[in-house]
């Protein structure tokens, strides 16, 4: 059984029933084994070589696992590449397409998609490489990733739609996809399928064929379902599904090169409709009848597709036919009902379990599988990694290696760009003298600078790039899977876990990965949760300001009293919004090798998306608190914050500046504190230092997790947050304080 999501509280389900007429399957089968070949048939496989002709525009921003470098082969595949890339150019002389050639060339449009964890994505950025878009789709919140490349004569628009599993609406992923499938006709699907898993992926595929889009199938990840005992028949599979099948590796790039000139070459051939795949004598009967109904409404989607949808449920089919012809409602509910007498289930589940049976009747024609009796180095890993017990030690030592080598590097390299930087000021006084326009440049322009690579960036890249080996390598769904038990305690299941771990590099993706959620009030407590969560700029405060001078074991103590905190404020938003929380169902990946190139690109565009948005802030604040110290603007305010800052919370007065800076950005906060109080900030107490921080960790994240909350849940649940956290933040520093105080501490 395989929960297909939520939606207005109800599960719907999808079953492998065994098919009552068992006639009806047998001469199913008989169709499938006799299926006329009408995709054309796939050479040998062999290596292709990619090239990256991308002469197109786009800009940068972050995305977990699709800003990759464009040519993604090993360094001793150079050469090839430059052999394609001559072959690819002859057409134009020996030379690079000019600007000129792409505005003459012809423009395509193609289109990926498939389920999530298939190498959907890595597949569209070795295709388009970094002349890439991310955007959202018109009105929508989901993420739209667009790129461009000039291939033989064509500019062609790369889609990569998001990873869903049907073409049903149980989420919004699934009803952009398919909208933009049925309506804005790209000229090519590449439906990108896992080889390893070749039946759960086909559930998908026949999904897509029923659209009747013109279609070329990516076969990826052929060499894990090899190390699996797996060999899938690619020949067979295109003569069966009627598209073409292109055999891929995409994280080596093997075979990208053949998939994108199989796709041009389909599109020029006009091979536009995949095989039709019929379904048993007593649903083809009354979906039949169903298609000539729709055929005369006129209807927007595909007839055939659009009746089999309507004996499925499917409710936003059923709201826009009752807008046009509501009596093929009727009809439909009748023709549903005689399906559901003949095979004792409900209609969708009928439905739903012919199609698994024909996917499962493909895979079992076109792959062959070799049984190993032998536990393989990854089914030993897995298995330890989620025990209850190894596997929870093993994820405590993993997390502990990840910020402790956090704190080694980003402390390391701190102190060598420091050094180094801050011997320019004596060139920037023999330019500028020691007049305003020196403290300026250099107190207001340079400290900022200086700030920004000598304490936040030493500490962003490290963390990225373990994040992003967790998540490449597998481990993350494994995280997920041991804290379900714990998210359940404050409403939540493991997938919640997800955006969590999200929140420690950035709280905005994180709150926009909240959708994973199947109810809105699970949504809700998840964002809730997830600003709670330190992100990378908070840990750039922590080991700026405590790691460095007080202690990494204050750190482990931040850290471990921001998650006592979390789970009990959680606990009590779920008790404040009460409800059940749904079980987990999740997909956990095969275990394998981080691509190390594919995690550092990752890193090289968060960490560019940083330099672009927060430098630009860090100089401008920092520039406005000198220019404000130097016209003696900071006394006022320094005094107007001197009751909380001061009295309550046990600070310097400079300090109260620093945390209002550190809305726009939290990393402001530390950079401030460089400002106004110089390059060494041992000048403050330890405690204060302590203080400061869990402050800082604990109100609201930043302006733009704001601007993001007001998007996601509305203008009044964001205000209502941010003003719980601000007000809970400044309570619990100002009792720390005094237990700290009344200890001795640290």
């Amino acid at each position: 059984m395989l929960t297909q999501g939520r939606k207005n509280g109800t599960t719907r389900q999808r079953t492998k029933d065994t098919i009552d007429d068992t006639q009806g399957w047998r001469n199913r089968r008989n169709r499938l084994n006799n299926a006329d070949p009408r995709g054309k048939r796939i050479g040998t496989w062999r290596r292709p070589r990619v090239r990256q002709e991308a002469h197109g525009h786009g800009s940068d921003s972050w995305n977990t696992s699709r800003n990759l470098e464009g040519s993604a082969l090993p360094r001793t595949d150079r050469g090839d590449c430059q052999r394609v890339q001559a072959r690819a150019w002859k057409r134009h002389g020996g030379k690079n397409p000019s600007e000129e050639d792409q505005v003459a060339a012809k423009k395509l449009t193609i289109a990926l998609a498939g389920n999530a964890n298939v190498g959907k994505s890595v597949i569209f950025n070795h295709l388009t490489g970094l002349h890439q878009h991310i955007g959202n789709w018109p009105g929508k919140t989901v993420e739209k990733a667009e790129g461009t490349l000039y291939f033989e004569g064509y500019l062609i628009d790369i889609i990569d739609l998001p990873g869903i599993y049907s073409l049903s609406t149980f989420s919004l992923e699934e009803l952009v996809s398919r909208e933009y499938i049925a309506f804005d006709r790209p000229d090519l699907v590449i439906n990108v399928v896992d080889a390893s898993v070749l039946e759960r992926n086909l559930f998908f595929t026949l999904q897509l064929m029923e659209l009747e889009v013109p279609m070329v199938l990516a076969l990826n990840q052929v060499d894990i379902a090899t190390k699996k005992g797996i060999e899938v028949d690619s020949q067979r599979l295109a003569e069966i599904l009627g598209v073409p099948v292109v055999p891929t590796v995409a994280v080596k790039g093997n075979g990208v090169y053949g998939l994108l000139e199989k796709a041009v070459e389909t599109i020029e051939k006009g091979e536009v409709k995949p095989a039709r795949i019929t379904y048993g004598k007593e649903i083809e009967e009354r979906i039949e009848k169903l298609v000539n109904l729709v055929e005369e409404s006129k209807f927007k989607y595909p007839a055939r597709w659009t009746a089999i949808k309507l004996l499925e449920g499917d409710e936003e089919i059923e709201k826009q036919i009752r807008e046009k012809t509501p009596e093929i409602l009727e009809t439909t509910k009748k023709l549903a009902t005689e399906i559901e007498k003949v095979h004792g289930h409900t209609c969708e589940t009928v439905v739903a379990s012919e199609r698994y049976e024909t996917a499962r009747c493909i895979a079992i024609q076109v792959q062959k599988i070799q049984p190993h009796t032998k536990q393989t180095i990854t089914e030993r890993i897995h298995e330890l990694t989620t025990k209850s017990v190894s596997g929870y030690l093993i994820m405590a030592g993993v997390l502990l290696l990840v910020f402790w080598s956090i704190f080694a590097f980003g402390g390391f390299v701190s102190s060598y760009f420091g050094s180094l930087l801050y011997g320019l000021e004596p060139i920037f006084t023999a330019v500028f003298g020691e007049g305003l326009v020196k403290e300026l440049l250099w107190g207001g322009v340079m400290e900022g600078v200086i700030a920004s690579v000598t304490i936040a960036i030493p500490y962003i890249v490290p963390f990225y790039l373990a994040l992003y080996l967790l998540e490449d390598s597998g481990y993350l769904s494994r995280i997920a899977y041991l804290m379900d038990a714990v998210m359940h305690k404050i409403g939540l299941h493991g997938k919640a876990f997800i955006p969590v771990m999200l929140a420690f590099g950035c709280n905005v993706p994180a709150c926009l990965a909240c959708k994973i959620m199947e109810t809105e009030r699970e949504r809700l407590l998840a964002i809730f949760v997830v600003t709670l969560v330190p992100c990378a700029a908070v840990t750039v405060v922590v080991l700026g300001l405590v790691g460095k001078h007080v202690g990494f074991g204050w750190v482990l103590m931040l850290y471990l009293v921001n998650l006592v905190i979390v789970m009990m404020l959680g606990r009590f938003a779920f008790k404040a919004f009460p409800g059940e929380p749904t079980g987990l169902i999740m997909e956990m990946s095969e275990y394998r090798v981080p691509h190390l190139k594919t995690a550092l690109t990752q890193t090289s565009f968060r960490l560019g998306e940083y330099i672009k948005m927060a430098l630009p802030l860090i100089i401008v604040s920092s520039l406005a608190i000198k220019a404000a110290d130097i016209f003696g603007l900071l006394g006022p305010i320094v005094q107007a914050m001197s009751p909380l800052t001061v009295t309550w919370l046990g600070l310097r007065p400079e300090m109260g500046i620093a945390l209002f800076f550190g809305v726009i950005r939290k990393e402001l906060t530390l950079i401030m504190l460089a400002t106004l109080l110089g390059s060494n900030l041992a000048v403050l107490m330890p405690v204060q230092m302590v203080v400061f921080t869990l402050v800082v960790m604990l109100y609201i994240p930043c302006v733009a997790t704001i601007a993001t909350l007001v998007k996601e849940i509305g203008w009044k649940k964001a205000l209502l947050i941010t003003v719980f956290e601000i007000l809970f933040a400044l309570l619990v520093g100002g009792v720390t304080f005094r237990i700290l105080s009344l200890l001795g501490l640290p």
